[in-house]
């Protein structure tokens, strides 16, 4: 048995119009899958399925938490996913693509949906991940202020660092030389 038989599909097996899947994912499912934004977390996922006449329309809904990295100070932090996606899949000669139709062969009529949780979860990510004001790590935080610039109006901190500057400054330099 494979890591993610059990989030197999029997599509061509649906007895009922309506079916529901239940899964709890955790860090063994993140190291496993192996993708870059998620390697830690514990989340719960349903899948409803409803067929229709030529389409199996499939309803994911995903709550928990992931472990990411603080773009401030590196240190890991837990971020709290909700989100929900939809996926049609309908059953053809062989595996493909029919714009947003996934298309599995019918002679096997099975999808497995770990790949799909997955991406649902990073694509639930922002952007931007920081800790809340205050709860990143002292110590790094300390050594990334000394290389900000500061505002000399009001002490904000201006989002460029002087190495930046620098760098920028340079080639500048450089361009102007050529």
């Amino acid at each position: 048995m494979g890591r993610f038989d059990s989030y197999k599909i029997d599509l061509r097996g649906m007895r009922e119009v309506n079916t529901s899947y239940d899964w709890c994912v955790g860090n063994e499912f993140f190291a496993h899958i192996d993708g870059p934004e998620v390697q830690k977390g514990k989340v719960t996922v349903k899948v409803d399925v409803h067929r229709t006449v030529d389409v199996y329309e499939m309803t994911f809904a995903i709550d928990g938490t992931v472990v990411v990295i603080c773009d401030r100070c590196l240190d890991e932090m837990d971020l709290d996913i909700h989100t929900t996606g939809q996926l049609q899949v309908k059953l053809g000669a062989d595996y493909g693509e029919q714009g947003d139709v996934v298309i599995i062969p019918e002679s096997e009529g099975i999808i497995n949906v770990a790949w799909y949780i997955y991406e649902f979860v990073a694509l639930a990510i922002p952007m931007k991940h920081v800790h809340a004001p205050g709860k990143c790590n002292k110590e790094m935080s300390g050594k990334l202020s000394k290389h900000l610039l500061r505002s000399t109006d009001d002490e904000d901190v201006v989002h460029i660092s002087a190495v930046i500057l620098h760098a920028l400054h340079h080639l500048h330099e450089l361009v102007d030389g050529v």
